[in-house]
């Protein structure tokens, strides 16, 4: 006797209480295994493809591609019976997997986001008492169900009368069993818009069957071409856009909009000759050839001289608790950088930076940007950042007062370095000019603090010699 399972959103950990539903990748009827991922979803921090800890056939699903559920809420029902033996088991039943196995059901987690293995439990489906008119007795389902699910599903997973009470994705059914065995039958009512409560059975005991739904949408074809007018949805004015604040776009507005109304944030900026920085950058890339490995970017030195910088200010490093009334002094630097991606705004953190030379956080800083636009990025790899790094000199802009990064105390903007009147050794010259920008919490330090941060950083970039002192 087979018995329908309850897949549901599994918390996805860091937080997150929803996820958007981008692509399904089953469709009601499709028979899957264990840890077979069935749906692609979208949290506020990265793309996750869900496996389903059952092994079955799918016999709802629940919500459309690009609606958002909130954790908790059911996914999609899985019919698990009895199977043929397979390879691995032997003649008696037995498996040679272990518990997991043995159950039909995931022993794993979903790495990285802290989701145990469902657990199964049985459920005891009891007819509830309904009219006539929306239902058939719930022992003229089981008597069909066998012959019905042998006709539609070679497979071999015979589907119970339970699978009558799962809701069809897209039809809003009330309470109470339908009177439909097979999951094609759903399928193909929900693909021509057929509510089945409104379909009359034909098969034993008032049973929907395929021919039923078939003559249905006949009928509803012959009405349309009669001149049925369909009803349609009231059209939005032309000029005006709504678009959901969700997902990453949802996330940014959410951790912008705190800052702002938590941090009493200052911005102090200065302009630095970059020009030696440049030449001593070219020089690293040249030395050794093609064998000294990738080359070393602007803002793997650049976040080479923040944490140089924390170092000397480790005010900046830090964090404000407002429960406690406390500063909370970090001692390690976890290194966020801004990305811009299709998916909008990201902010990756390289993890430890402070024990890192430029080269190592170079190739960490690449690293995580190919994850970022593959829309791979993990959500730990998203978070636990104590200091960001905003270069928006990437978008042909000088100067920015950067948000701060929340739960963050402060952030350094650096803008487009490009040629530019300069007084260099008492004449004037054309220099590799940039503006850099420090927005800070000025509930952690003053502006001396801050002020001697940013001159120390603005000092490495025009003597890169500054930092011999600290390598």
């Amino acid at each position: 006797m087979a018995q329908v399972l309850e897949f549901k959103l599994p918390d996805l950990g860091e937080g997150l209480t929803e996820a958007e539903i981008v692509r399904w990748l089953v469709e009601v009827g499709d028979v899957v295994a264990v840890d077979q991922p069935v749906v692609e979803v979208e949290t506020a921090k990265a793309m996750v493809e869900v496996p389903c800890p059952y092994g079955g056939v799918v016999t709802a699903r629940y919500g459309e591609e690009g609606t958002e559920l909130p954790v908790g809420a059911p996914l999609l029902t899985v019919a698990v019976g009895s199977v043929e033996p397979v390879a691995g088991r032997d003649d008696s039943g037995g498996s040679t997997g272990g518990g997991a196995a043995e159950s039909g059901t995931s022993g794993n987690v979903l790495v990285g986001y802290g989701t145990g293995a469902p657990v199964a439990r049985r459920r005891r489906v009891r007819p509830t008492p309904v009219s006539a008119e929306s239902s058939v007795p719930a022992t003229g389902i089981k008597a069909s169900a066998r012959a019905d699910a042998e006709t539609y599903m070679a497979a071999g997973p015979t589907v119970a009368a339970a699978v009558a009470s799962a809701p069809t994705s897209g039809v809003v059914e009330p309470q109470g069993p339908v009177a439909v065995i097979s999951p094609l039958v759903r399928k193909l009512a929900r693909q021509h818009g057929l509510d089945l409560r409104q379909i009359v059975g034909t098969g034993r005991d008032g049973l929907i069957l395929r021919t039923d739904v078939e003559s249905a949408v006949r009928a509803a074809d012959e009405e349309s071409a009669a001149g049925t007018e369909p009803v349609t949805a009231p059209k939005a004015e032309p000029s005006v856009e709504r678009i959901p604040l969700r997902g990453v776009r949802g996330a940014v507005a959410d951790k912008l909009s705190r800052s702002r109304r938590e941090i009493p944030d200052a911005t102090c900026w200065v302009d630095a000759d970059a020009t030696e920085l440049m030449a001593a950058r070219a020089a690293m890339n040249a030395a050794g050839g093609s064998a000294a490995g990738p080359k070393v970017s602007v803002l793997a030195l650049l976040a080479r001289i923040c944490t140089a910088a924390l170092a000397r200010f480790p005010e900046l490093n830090s964090t404000v608790d407002a429960d406690a009334r406390e500063i909370v002094r970090l001692a390690g630097v976890h290194l966020g950088f801004a990305a811009q991606t299709e998916r909008g705004l990201v902010v990756p953190v390289v993890r430890d930076a402070h024990t890192r030379n430029a080269e190592s956080i170079g190739a960490e800083i690449a690293r995580l940007t190919d994850a970022a636009r593959d829309g791979k990025l993990t959500p730990a790899q998203l978070t636990g950042g104590t200091f960001t790094l905003n270069n928006y000199g990437v978008f042909g802009v000088d100067g920015s007062t950067p948000i701060i990064n929340h739960p963050e105390a402060a952030m350094l903007g650096v803008g487009r370095i490009m040629p530019k009147p300069w007084v260099h050794e008492g004449e004037l010259a054309v220099r590799q000019v940039v503006q850099l920008s420090l927005t800070f919490d000025h509930r952690v330090c003053d502006g001396g603090t801050a002020g001697g941060f940013l001159r120390y950083v603005a000092d490495c970039l025009e003597q890169p010699a500054v930092l011999l002192r600290t390598l």
